[in-house]
């Protein structure tokens, strides 16, 4: 009976202190800050702009202050009458269900005494390609100064800012959550947010609910930076011509930018602020613009909704006298590191326009295109991401991580997964590109990047739910699968079912890498026979007369294909010349999907044949002067693919294989640990490359001349590198002016000794200069 009682009294005290542990719980949250909102009447929905205040004391600048930041949709934050944020919050989105944070140090603003905050609210309102809107404009804010707390609650003011309006039709096309911005200055008060003491217009703010409560759940910490902010710069004159009613203002290159203007007028006329891209290049869709309602007198003027091209048009009536124009540069927090050149322009073009359209595709997510959509097409964010491995620096690393677990964080109950997202009217699955994404060129070419390993943990067996969806062939070949949109490439002349296979072996092989990396031995191991068996079974059912094709396809050998056949390692040598002639006759693929066959001829050791197709495709748009980036399609508008913008980051797979192929820098094990410097010249003479790794910053000078190769290289700290030597029988080979030991055994990691098997050598971190002499 004793023991009963001890257990009865056990349980007693466990219940106590379960009970005990949800009170503390519960007492927490409700002391801690609200979501909070503002008056709206039943037509305030779509586009609604709200401003809040609150004033506070300190009786110290404390040691560390870091505000907790959410709304739906995007915040501008003041501090004592400064600007700290500029455009805050990301679309949201981390999953279905949950809100993105910020986190803001705002120590350097505060100081002892009275403090002022101030934070100008953009509710979206609708939703997008991009935007999973929740339905209810508010604003969550959390600051421990020191002993003090400063929390979103009933004591903040708020005021619904009728000064912002929706600008009339036309309106953004479905794609887009933002709205055109429309202004009157005649009823705004334009320093509420700089004042120190709050304005009476501001009244109680209402209290809509707690951290975790519906609709905008659990708060998500932004996994990228606050987005960088250039600071206004002003239009030299030289850059603006008069035409009619409107200045033409040229920015240096195609931009993300708020347009900035300084005027006098009369009150009620109507400036308007649009993009060469709104009015000419919009890609079959209508965009963004802004439009500005003066007041009397002096004025000055900035549009918050971001716009980009390479021009800024004024429209402005005549009695409306402009003094200055300017434009805010605002982007992804991430610098220009990387570079390439060589002796040929055309390709030192090519690199520098596919950064900067990489760059101009980067925000809160990456995007296909910075006007029409702004929407995170998968497909396009592979190639994106491996672009920003060269041209960036590594802050760049956190969007490729967004995007892959935001992919993944959406998948639905059966398994299945789609893109763009963050989405809240767009479900379709798009097989292809969803492979691409979870195998070899997406999650693993970030983990080898990166050697990011916990992504590989996290996301593993989310992929393997996906992979298992497809159906198969008896043979073990996979059928096409519906999805919501079987795509394939824009184009005409797409084998889809060859397609689709070469694409899911693919995956196979990231996921059998991911395995070995995580230890998965059973997994390895079944994955790596399915892909011997696959590869045998592909071949047998596919190869004839000298090409790939499905029986049952019509078209015109597809040149894609044969590409991704080569780089899954399906197609052997000894096909390699059948299939170099199909290079040579079949030009089918898009901007997107040339990326791979850019890559398959110098894979196969066919650089010289490589580059002459990549500049005959590119040659339109990399000699066009007028545009700083590259087209969505070989054209523009109607002469391109799906709308033919004018900015899409999918046609900058050649800045890769620059970078990693004809210079050949490339990691060799995850992380950099081990270095690849295997440079393919082609006809190139000269060619230089960098790249900032997590390593540290690798580079390659490489010169051809006669029989002699010089290649002078960076290895950083913490790694080795394995060199590569291009296509040759050299006689003679020096290492920082020694003469290297040439052997002709199987190749090992002794440094310093040349293997002429495979025409390697392993070097250690410091800088070298190899000479090689045929």
């Amino acid at each position: 009976m004793g023991r009963y009682k001890s257990v009865s009294t056990l349980l007693i005290v466990f219940v106590l202190l379960v009970l005990q542990s949800i009170n503390q719980r519960a007492s927490a949250q409700e002391s801690g800050a609200s979501w909070i909102g503002v008056p709206l009447g039943p037509s305030d929905t779509v586009n609604i702009w709200s401003g809040y205040r609150k004033n506070f004391m300190l009786e110290e600048v404390p040691a560390t202050a870091v505000a907790k930041i959410a709304v739906d949709s995007k915040y501008w934050l003041y501090v004592n009458g400064q600007m700290v944020v500029f455009e805050g919050g990301l679309k949201r989105g981390p999953n279905p269900k949950d809100t993105y944070y910020d986190e803001v140090d705002l120590k350097p603003y505060l100081k002892k005494g009275n403090n002022q905050l101030a934070i100008l609210v953009w509710y979206f309102g609708k939703n997008g390609f991009s935007h999973n809107s929740s339905g209810k404009a508010a604003l969550f804010f959390e600051l421990k100064a020191g002993s003090v707390m400063v929390l979103t609650d009933a004591s903040w003011r708020g005021k619904r800012l009728v000064e912002y309006k929706t600008a009339p039709a036309p309106i953004p096309n479905f794609r887009l959550p933002e709205s055109n911005i429309y202004y009157d200055a005649q009823i705004a008060d334009s320093t509420w947010m700089k004042d120190v003491e709050v304005s009476p217009s501001f009244a109680e703010v209402l209290t809509l609910g707690k951290e975790g409560d519906l609709p905008w759940n659990k708060l998500v910490k932004r996994p990228i930076p606050l987005f960088k902010d250039f600071g206004i710069r002003k239009f030299e004159t030289k850059d603006i011509i008069t035409k009619g009613d409107t200045l033409v203002c040229k920015l240096p290159y195609n931009m993300q930018f708020t347009p900035y203007v300084r005027l006098t007028g009369k009150a009620g006329q109507t400036v308007k602020f649009l993009t060469d891209n709104y009015v000419h290049y919009h890609g079959s869709a209508e965009n963004i613009r802004g439009e500005y309602i003066t007041k009397e007198g002096q004025q000055q003027y900035e549009s918050l909704g971001w716009i980009n091209g390479h021009y800024l048009y004024v429209v402005a009536p005549n009695d409306v006298q402009i003094q200055e124009v300017g434009y805010r540069e605002i982007g992804y927090n991430s610098d220009f590191v990387g570079a390439f050149h060589s002796d040929d322009v055309f390709f030192n073009t090519l690199w520098e326009k596919a950064r900067r359209t990489l760059y101009i595709t980067m925000r809160d997510t990456y995007m296909d295109c910075p006007d029409r959509e702004r929407a995170q097409w998968t497909g396009d964010a592979v190639l994106e991401a491996e672009e920003a491995f060269y041209a960036l620096d590594t802050q760049a690393h956190a969007l490729a991580r967004k995007w892959l677990y935001e992919v993944l964080d959406w998948q639905r109950e059966d398994g299945s997964l789609f893109a763009p997202v963050p989405a809240g009217n767009w479900d379709k699955e798009l097989p292809d590109q969803i492979l691409a994404t979870v195998g070899y060129y997406g999650i693993w070419t970030y983990y080898l990047h990166t050697g990011d390993k916990k992504i590989l943990q996290d996301l593993y067996p989310r992929i393997q739910r996906y992979l298992n969806l497809w159906d198969k062939y008896p043979d073990g070949l996979v059928k096409l699968r519906a999805g919501g949109w079987q795509w394939g490439d824009w184009g005409e002349n797409k084998d889809m079912l060859l397609l689709y296979n070469l694409w899911y072996y693919l995956a196979l092989k990231g996921s059998s890498l991911m395995a070995d990396e995580l230890g998965k031995n059973d997994d390895a191991q079944r994955l790596k026979l399915e892909m011997a068996h696959f590869a045998t079974k592909f071949n047998e059912r596919f190869w004839r007369n000298g090409a790939y094709r499905d029986p049952a396809y019509t078209g015109k050998t597809d040149d894609r294909v044969h590409a991704l056949a080569v780089l899954a390692g399906i197609a052997s040598p000894a096909q390699y010349k059948a299939i170099q002639h199909v290079f040579l006759q079949e030009e089918h693929a898009s901007p997107y999907m040339e990326k791979y066959v850019f890559e398959a001829m110098f894979t196969m050791g066919i650089p010289t044949e490589a580059l002459a197709r990549h500049k005959k495709r590119f040659a339109s748009m990399v000699n066009n002067t007028y545009f700083t980036t590259l087209f969505e399609g070989w054209g523009i508008g109607s002469a391109g693919y799906g709308g033919g913008t004018v900015n899409h980051a999918w046609s900058g797979g050649g800045l890769t294989i620059l970078s990693a192929y004809l210079c050949g820098i490339r990691p060799l094990s995850p992380g950099y640990e081990e270095i690849l410097i295997a440079p393919q010249l082609g006809n190139i003479r000269q060619a230089a490359a960098s790249v900032t790794s997590v390593k540290g910053e690798v580079t390659v000078d490489i010169k051809e001349h006669d029989k002699e190769l010089w290649l002078t290289i960076n290895i950083p700290e913490g790694t080795s590198g394995k060199v590569v030597l291009p296509v040759g029988q050299y006689q003679n080979v020096w290492l920082n002016n020694k003469r290297t030991k040439q052997v002709s055994t199987k190749p090992n990691k002794n440094k310093n000794i040349y293997h002429r098997e495979d025409r390697s050598l392993w070097i250690a971190p410091g800088k070298w200069v190899i000479k090689a002499q045929k």
